[in-house]
């Protein structure tokens, strides 16, 4: 850990702009900070303890969000995401946000199957054979349970046991894990539900933990924390505690998430590396700054990194285009004698990529390519999207003839987006075509990924066919679409249309937007200087529950200058939302402030 730190001082003092605003020095306890940032240097008091770290400054978490205003696309509601498929926005970092809550929610998987890894990803061949033959495995009580007509399972349960079949812990597990696989957090819950109301099953702490998991994906936060009043004291452990924490880090809540953190540090429960990395995981996308005072307190704790922490703190330093920072910490995570796995061979590939540095892209992916891709046929999906962002047609096409003889659902997608990526739309919907023969039910998500090649392409008119498409094969419509669609709307200019659906696909499907899809019609009003729809996307934001952030305020200062409006009570409007401006924001709030002294002012005065 110290080893880790110590390259994170040293890659500090490199001439990276991009870094030096992202991190602040390690020595700093983050109680003690400034809440005002207006420069990125800011000079802080060493001299203070770092005993108090605990108590995290809910008033610094927004103070600084440089690259959170694109992390906020993901969140638990995007149910047509898995394995890797990045969500339909194109930005680089909300692709990151997707994997992220993927990776939280196979944490979650792996916790209620018993698997006590403290959150490290562990990709060995044995573990992940393991993982894959249970979700594999026939179960005739999960088919049971997708086959119940209409919204409740319950009758489908009863009927299961009016046939006289016995229901045991490993049919339930497997049930529950293939739903949770593919997003039906619903009908999972249903099933716990019914399991305890009819004495079926005598639950544990981790079954209670699931229950816990699957209420805060569906009914929120809020409903969860109730929810642990319920559970019988001798069972509310550390795992409860762990779940609520990884949906708070799910939805970006940062107040709530650190409230949680310092709970489990008062009723007691061990500092363990996967509540560490919650966090790293949570500050990745929203405050870079307090990556430095987790893996301080990490160090003073004497809390071993894991895999996840190496993989977070290397995908943090490549999106800050630090890559000599990411390259060090690759160094120190090879000598305390962690092996690079397939997804860490990725996240480094996809950042030399997106820097330009394709000898050292093509250097890895070749390593994860191994001798032979038949024999190494997982890391196709990886390949396919990495070499699509070289730009490699080659390669892309050679990679896609080896799988796409026999492919398998998660190739399908990555190379509808990656032929999307490079151009070659008629091969990316000759793969979607493809793709649906695969399955008797459609996924949902292989419409996402062609919807996606659409959107980055601005194929409007081929978008909306596509979305009429799914509905006709009865796929379920969820945010992720409508996402897309509004998008699609925005970019050709129409965004009252775009505003349209997203009212509409509201009130009609009691769905959460989100969050991206306020932010596209929002951004647009505010360029057009139409401060009025500005305000109403601003409230209905916070109607459908999202906390305003950096990035709302800034569209909507945005919007007061572009009409050369005064702001009234903006400042007042921040501060209550804990929203502290850095040196850009301030230079908007002064140029709406009403009271500002300007040359003429001062003469007429």
């Amino acid at each position: 850990m110290f080893a880790l730190s110590k390259v994170l001082r040293r890659s500090q003092r490199l001439p990276l702009g991009v870094c030096n605003a992202v991190y602040a020095k390690l020595e700093v306890p983050l109680e003690r900070r400034s809440t005002v940032l207006e420069a990125p240097t800011v000079v802080f008091d060493k001299s203070q303890s770092f005993e108090g770290f605990y108590q995290f400054s809910s008033d610094f978490s927004t103070s600084r969000r440089s690259l959170s205003s694109k992390a906020d696309a993901k969140g638990v509601e995007e149910e047509d995401l898995e394995d890797g498929f990045s969500e339909l926005e194109g930005a680089k970092s909300a692709q990151e946000a997707s994997s992220e809550s993927d990776i939280e929610d196979d944490l979650v998987s792996e916790e209620l199957s018993g698997d006590e890894d403290d959150g490290e990803l562990d990709n060995s061949d044995a573990k992940s054979g393991s993982r894959n033959a249970m979700r594999k495995r026939s179960s005739e009580l999960f088919r049971a349970i997708v086959s119940a007509p209409g919204i409740s399972i319950d009758s489908a349960l009863d009927k299961w046991l009016e046939e006289g079949k016995k229901i045991n812990r490993a049919e339930v597990a497997n049930a529950m894990l293939n739903l949770r696989r593919r997003r039906m957090y619903g009908r999972a819950l249903q099933m716990s539900e019914w399991l305890e109301a009819k004495n079926q099953m005598e639950f544990t702490e981790r079954d209670y933990a699931s229950r816990l998991d699957l209420i805060a994906k569906i009914r929120g936060l809020q409903k969860a924390e109730a929810y642990i009043e319920k559970i019988p004291k001798s069972f509310r452990g550390e795992v409860i505690y762990r779940s609520l924490l990884a949906n708070c880090v799910a939805t970006s809540n940062v107040k709530k998430a650190e409230e949680v953190f310092n709970k489990m540090k008062v009723l007691g429960f061990p500092l363990t590396s996967f509540a560490c990395d919650q966090l790293l995981l949570l500050y990745k996308r929203v405050d870079k700054k307090k990556i430095a005072d987790v893996l301080l307190l990490m160090e003073k704790e004497n809390i071993k990194p894991s895999r996840l922490t190496y993989q977070t703190l290397i995908d943090t330093k490549g999106s800050s285009n630090d890559l000599t920072g990411m390259e060090q910490i690759v160094e120190t995570m090879k000598a305390e004698g962690v092996e690079l796995d397939l997804r860490t061979q990725f996240i480094l590939a996809k950042h030399y990529a997106a820097a330009g540095l394709e000898e050292k892209a093509e250097k890895v992916l070749k390593e994860m390519e191994g001798e032979s891709l038949t024999v190494n046929r997982w890391a196709c999906k990886d390949l396919l999207s990495v070499y699509a962002s070289l730009g490699r047609v080659d390669e892309v096409d050679r990679i896609w003839k080896i799988c796409g003889e026999n492919p398998r659902i998660d190739e399908c997608l990555a190379a509808i987006l990656a032929f999307g990526k490079i151009g070659k739309i008629k091969e990316a919907e000759e793969i979607f075509e493809k793709s649906l023969k695969l399955s008797n039910r459609v996924p949902a998500k292989v419409f996402s990924a062609l919807l996606r090649v659409y959107v980055d392409h601005k194929m409007l008119s081929e978008g909306k066919d596509l979305v009429k498409r799914m509905a006709e094969s009865n796929c379920t419509i969820g945010a992720l679409t409508w996402d897309a669609l509004i998008r699609l709307y925005v970019d050709a200019g129409e965004v009252g249309k775009a505003d349209s659906l997203l009212n509409k696909a509201t009130q009609q499907n009691q769905m959460r937007p989100l969050m991206n899809s306020f932010m596209y019609i929002m951004e647009d009003y505010a360029k057009k200087g139409d401060v009025h729809n500005t305000e109403k996307i601003f409230q209905r934001m916070r109607q459908a529950g999202y906390v305003s952030r950096f990035r709302q305020f800034q569209a909507l200062l945005e919007a007061y200058v572009n009409a050369k409006n005064p702001a009234y009570g903006m400042r007042d409007r921040m501060k209550a939302d804990n929203i502290f401006p850095n040196k850009a924001m301030a230079a908007l709030l002064a140029q709406t402030d009403p009271f500002r002294k300007t040359a003429v002012s001062d003469l007429l005065d």
